[in-house]
């Protein structure tokens, strides 16, 4: 790190400072503590998985599996080694200062719920507060989220309004779609014109929010069907752009009946 305000002279011109100790507040913190964590866990005989590298699974003689995915200091546990599960949160408890917050109920702005019928997934909280942040908290609700065959363009230049301000909006749906494929098309379609958008774009973006105002609640449901089977759709528009006659298409698959993976992109 650089050496502090006053102490440039004591240490000579060009000098920087190595730590022995990584400091919060400091860019290469959320490094060197991920690369802690991982060695410790890999300790105990887990493998960090090359698809998602803040995922670490551990298979066991019977079969069975312990999953364990981090993001900075937040931990889900999972899989149906509940052994293993318990001697990880031991092992855990040992190396660092821990707190085992039991069923998962929130996480990253998701929300899990358990009933008989299974497991619901949304982002309830997520919704409102973007909202309220909008403004539009107490607005009308949209039964739709877009009118049909809207079309989209780049805007001119001089047309070009609060640009930081929509990548903000956007952003923050992109991230929404995550529980919420009714609206991942639409996303798609807005987050094309990130670099210049125009009160069209606006328009298309606050449809949106007045829909996610009549729908806050919506989600995802994974129940036990019996099967795992697998089953996957997917479509495009061909040549649907007015811009550049590129198509659009769009997948989704199913495990067991339930939703797992959907896309749309251009």
């Amino acid at each position: 790190m650089s050496p502090p305000a006053g102490f440039e002279e004591g240490f000579g011109v060009g000098k920087v400072c190595k730590l022995k100790k990584s400091l919060y507040g400091l860019m290469q913190l959320p490094r060197a503590w991920f690369e802690c964590f991982g060695k410790v866990i890999k300790h105990y005989g887990y493998t960090q998985s090359q698809a998602d590298h803040t995922m670490f699974y551990k298979h066991s003689n019977e079969g069975k599996v312990a999953i364990l995915i981090v993001y900075v200091d937040d931990i889900v546990l999972t899989g149906d080694d509940c052994d293993e599960l318990e001697k990880l949160k031991g092992k855990l408890a040992e190396e660092f200062e821990i707190k085992d917050l039991r069923a998962l109920k929130y996480f990253l702005g998701m929300e899990f719920a358990r009933s008989k019928e299974g497991i619901f997934v949304n982002q309830w909280k997520y919704v409102l507060d973007l909202l309220d942040e909008t403004g539009m908290l107490g607005c009308k609700p949209a039964e739709i989220p877009i009118k049909p065959n809207v079309k989209l363009q780049p805007t001119k230049a001089k047309n070009v309004k609060d640009r930081d301000r929509y990548q903000r909006l956007v952003g923050r749906l992109i991230y929404l779609s995550h529980t919420r494929p009714d609206i991942a098309f639409l996303v798609s379609m807005v987050s094309q014109f990130m670099h210049a958008p125009g009160p069209a774009h606006f328009e298309v973006v606050y449809k949106i929010l007045r829909y996610l105002k009549g729908t806050p609640g919506r989600g995802l449901l994974f129940k036990s069907r019996g099967h795992l089977q697998i089953e996957a759709y997917t479509d495009a528009d061909w040549a649907g752009s007015i811009v550049d006659r590129r198509s659009t298409s769009g997948y989704c698959s199913f495990v067991s009946g339930n939703l797992v993976t959907w896309r749309s992109k251009k």
